[in-house]
């Protein structure tokens, strides 16, 4: 069976769909926490719940579309952060993140708009109009075929534009969106090694090239998408200055991922991959490409990922006074310790995290501050992954810290456009809630063994049975000092002045 529907094609449709919806009443998005970004997350797993979406898709008779998404979910993605189960947002958990270079499918994370189709291989087509010179019909096996199509492989990191919207939300909220702007931390993001065709070698062998006109490209997915009381299929796309870049390697029709095909959940039989751009133009399930004069008017592509001024918010913002997202700028993230972690060290904290930029811009150097950045220190780079131009490096510093108590450790990086990021959340804080690009900050609690103090404190710990600083607010059960010591040393360092 097809679960998905094709709405662009047929307008009566998405007019029967509109006035159906008109009749239902709805819930608050997101339903079960109307005001999410004003009161703590629950900690459950899924963390969100989307009964607005699945009222929709109710209300139309798709909810069977709903019972396979997550069916989907928990086949491919038990494991993972449940961010919000529909449309499914999940998050790759730490641990997960810094296992290596490439994430495993498995726990990679997903952004997904609408619910997971389930589409036919054999049944597939893509179909690729407007300002072509020769409109086709291409089956994944033509697709596949070596000798019609040069094949590819390409190392690509795609990262939600979302990623740290945590920090942003937990200082200024901002727009919660019809859908949510999804609370991420920074799990929003994955690199993967993905094989398949170039989009433009595509088009000049299938399609005998594109018109004078054509400026850009529209990828049509499969899934369901919902706007403003009406209904979509998935609709994003790219300029054509993209699609002809470096021969063609930055826009990639995929139908593996690592090595595997393509799992359901990220976009099986065939997904679009854009490398540099944020993840939203990768569209998943593509069923058609449209050749145009000018970008998409999907809402995913006018209405949405858009980065405004510091001044624009809910009294004024407009589709139109906010620029659309494309290229992702130098970003990065401290991944372990982690956030009020206490650290218990001898003048050194090993400290990882990945680093990234985007429009073909590779990281160059990362530097770690221990006092909220003040001071910078380089991460060497036999401590790095390999350098690739569409991808991420993972890194690892043994960071100098003296001081004990609360600090703040911050990572910055500097990419090969020499671009850099912003000090401080506020300085990247916009309505949408996008690109958190700011430098990663976390708080943690400092325990330098090298200090005498420190070392007595931790053999008397221990001769009481304490092995553990955790819980810190915890007071320990015995008195921190005898009262021939205090007498001593308060009578040497009177509290009050002598003459």
């Amino acid at each position: 069976m097809r679960r998905y529907i094709e709405w662009e094609k047929y307008p009566e449709r998405k007019a029967l769909a509109r006035s159906l919806l008109r009749t239902h009443k709805f819930s608050l998005p997101p339903a079960c926490i109307p005001e999410f970004q004003l009161a703590p997350l629950p900690t459950t797993n899924p963390v969100l719940i989307g009964h607005r979406w699945k009222e929709y898709h109710n209300a139309l008779g798709l909810g069977e579309i709903v019972d396979f998404s997550w069916h989907t979910v928990l086949r491919e993605k038990k494991d993972i952060i449940h961010l919000l189960d529909f449309p499914y947002n999940g998050e790759t958990r730490r641990d997960q993140l810094m296992q290596g270079k490439l994430t495993d499918n498995k726990y990679h994370f997903i952004r997904n708009h609408g619910g997971v189709p389930n589409i036919d291989a054999a049944a597939y087509e893509l179909e690729i109009g407007g300002l072509v010179n020769k409109p086709v019909k291409l089956t994944l096996a033509e697709l596949q075929d070596p000798s019609k199509f040069p094949q590819e492989e390409v190392t690509v990191t795609i990262q939600c534009s979302g990623t740290r919207r945590i920090e942003q939300i937990g200082q200024y909220p901002g727009d919660g969106d019809e859908l949510i702007n999804a609370p991420w931390g920074e799990g929003a993001i994955g690199t993967a090694v993905y094989h398949g065709v170039s989009l433009k070698k595509v088009l000049k062998i299938a399609c005998s090239g594109v018109q004078p006109e054509c400026a850009h490209l529209e990828f049509i997915g499969a899934d369901t998408y919902f706007k403003k009381g009406d209904v979509f299929n998935y609709a994003v796309s790219v300029p054509l200055r993209k699609v002809r870049a470096t021969g063609g390697e930055e826009v990639l029709l995929a139908w593996e991922m690592n090595g595997k095909p393509l799992p359901q959940i990220h976009g099986y039989p065939l997904r679009l991959v854009v490398a540099g751009y944020i993840g939203a133009r990768s569209c998943k399930w593509v069923t058609r490409i449209n050749a145009l004069a000018e970008p998409s008017m999907g809402p995913v592509q006018r209405q949405e990922y858009l980065y405004y001024s510091f001044q624009t918010g809910k009294q004024n913002a407009e589709y139109s006074n906010g620029f659309s997202i494309q290229a992702m700028p130098v970003s990065s993230a401290i991944i372990f310790p982690e956030e009020k972690q206490i650290v218990v060290h001898s003048g050194t904290i090993e400290v990882k995290g990945w680093a990234y930029s985007g429009g073909g811009n590779w990281i160059e150097r990362v530097e770690v501050s221990p006092d909220g950045g003040h001071a910078w220190y380089e991460t060497h780079q036999d401590e790095m992954t390999e350098k690739h131009y569409h991808a991420w490096r993972l890194w690892t510093i043994k960071l100098p810290v003296d001081a004990e108590g609360w600090i703040e450790l911050c990572v910055r990086a500097w990419d090969s456009a020499n671009n850099t990021q912003p000090t401080f959340v506020r300085s990247a804080w916009n309505w949408d809630l996008h690109v958190t690009s700011s430098a990663h900050r976390i708080k943690i609690y400092s325990i330098n063994t090298s200090r005498s103090e420190t070392r007595r404190r931790i053999a008397l710990m221990k001769e009481h049975g304490i092995e553990s600083f955790e819980p810190l607010t915890r007071p320990l059960p015995f008195a921190l000092e005898d009262e021939k010591k205090y007498l001593e040393t308060v009578r040497r360092y009177p509290r009050e002045p002598t003459s």
